[in-house]
């Protein structure tokens, strides 16, 4: 009995290790089938799955393009000035008639000159400015005529000091003008030097002479000859001597009027600088005081403070003078601007027809494969786009008058949609080789063109408008593979 249950144990042991060997087996046959693959299975297994359409929903929005651009605030129309002549000149005596010209008042860096005002002085003289085209270039006085005079005279009237009239030649009136205007910045106008004075009694006492000598001639008539020459002769030698007289007295007057007419109050070359447009801006001072006044003795600016920055030639084509640009400082400062200037020769947004820099580089191959015909971008050309210099003009600066000298960035907004439109990304868009643009759109896992109008693009997305309804808001459109 005991030797029957030894075997019924003996045999159930041994069908447990069989089958427990069975199962191991069967799990390595089933890992090592999983493991196993053929040459093309795993060939197949190393290629990327098949590439379908990138895509996105079209939008509905309102777009609203801008130009941004980099730049650097500064004052605007920097000019340089240096004087045109000496600056007064010396009424004491001849011995300081050579004496050095010295600064006596530096101009001052940051100050602001409009019409009338005294920049700097040089040997106790002031030097003026004053609006007008024409440079100093002579001194002006009695006399003098042509451009500048009447400049003098314009600007005189506008100050308050009448001239009567602007005549273009330097009359009593106008030195009466100067005079009365030197006056009231606390200065004596240019009166007649020692030398002046004495040259002109000089000419007057040769007038003196002339005259007595032709009395003198004419006089000598009245007594008898007594040297022996006939009455004849003695009548023709007097009239000689009468007119030599008054030829001498001709002469001597001729020089008396002549040296009259320039005889006055003057303006030196040095003590008026003409500016085109007042009032400006003292940036830097080029002299101090006890220098000699040669070459720049400032630099002077306009009160605007402009922007100057380069934006692409795509970008500038949008632009036009007059428009309103936003400027925002670093730290956050804003002020309006006027855009003044643009540099180059910009191809006008007209020209460039409509979508004209709003498509991306052609798709490798063209198109789908559908047999239409090929696709370009909207974009033209050689796809260059020559950088252009713009000049933003503020002027109101107020905080941002702090800044110059610093970077700022300019916003110009170029237009804006007639409300919410369909907008679809910049590389949705296509052009075919006639010209038509055109959008991919997936439907129903095909894909099928549509033919568009581009309208206003801005921020990487462009207006679009199907031909009938055939685009509508969240369609698919084919941006890339």
């Amino acid at each position: 009995m005991k030797r029957r249950k030894r075997q019924q144990r003996s045999r159930t042991r041994r069908l447990g290790a069989t089958v427990a060997v069975v199962a191991v087996i069967g799990a390595g046959g089933w890992f090592a089938g999983t493991r196993m693959q053929s040459p093309a299975d795993a060939a197949a297994s190393q290629r990327a799955p098949e590439a379908g359409p990138v895509t996105v929903p079209v939008e509905e929005r309102t777009l609203t393009a801008t130009v941004v651009a980099q730049g650097s605030l500064e004052y605007g129309s920097p000019r340089g000035i240096t004087l045109a002549g000496a600056v007064g000149s010396s009424q004491e005596g001849d011995e300081e008639e050579g004496a050095a010209q010295r600064v006596t008042k530096a101009p001052s860096a940051g100050s602001r000159l409009k019409e009338g005002d005294a920049l700097m002085q040089v040997s106790g003289r002031p030097v003026l400015v004053l609006s007008g085209p024409v440079p100093m270039y002579r001194t002006l006085g009695p006399g003098s005529s042509g451009d500048d005079v009447r400049q003098l005279q314009k600007a005189l009237n506008r100050l308050g000091f009448s001239t009567g009239g602007v005549t273009g030649t330097y009359g009593q009136g106008t030195a009466s003008a100067v005079g009365r205007w030197y006056r009231s910045k606390g200065y004596t106008a240019q009166e007649p030097t020692s030398a002046d004075r004495q040259r002109l009694g000089d000419l007057e006492t040769a007038v003196s002479d002339a005259q007595a000598a032709l009395l003198t001639a004419r006089g000598d008539g009245e007594e008898a000859p007594g040297d022996g020459t006939s009455g004849k002769d003695s009548e023709k030698l007097r009239n000689l001597h009468i007119k030599s007289a008054e030829k001498q007295l001709e002469l001597a007057n001729s020089a008396l009027s002549a040296f009259k007419a320039g005889y006055g109050t003057k303006v030196p070359a040095g003590e008026i600088v003409f500016l085109p447009r007042l009032p400006v801006r003292v940036d830097k001072a080029k002299v101090r005081a006890g220098d000699t006044p040669d070459g720049e003795v400032a630099t002077v600016t306009s009160s605007d403070v402009v922007v100057e920055a380069v934006v692409p030639g795509s970008d500038a084509a949008s632009l036009r003078e007059g428009m309103t640009v936003q400027v925002t400082t670093a730290d956050g400062k804003e002020a309006e601007g006027v855009l003044s200037e643009i540099g180059g020769s910009a191809t006008t947004s007209e020209d460039a027809g409509p979508g004209a820099g709003t498509g991306p580089d052609a798709e490798p191959g063209g198109t789908s494969g559908s047999g239409e015909e090929p696709e370009s971008t909207g974009t033209s050309g050689d796809g260059t786009s020559e950088p252009v210099p713009l000049k933003v003009t503020i002027a109101k600066p107020g905080p941002l008058a702090e800044n110059t000298g610093g970077a700022a960035t300019v916003t110009i907004e170029v237009g804006e949609s007639d409300g919410k439109v369909l907008a679809v990304p910049v590389a949705a868009v296509q052009t075919s080789a006639g010209g038509q643009a055109r959008v991919r759109v997936e439907r129903d896992g095909r894909v099928r063109r549509i033919d568009v109008v581009l309208g206003i693009s801005a921020d990487g997305l462009v207006e679009v408008k199907p031909d009938g309804g055939a685009l509508k808001k969240d369609d698919l459109v084919v941006v890339g593979r």
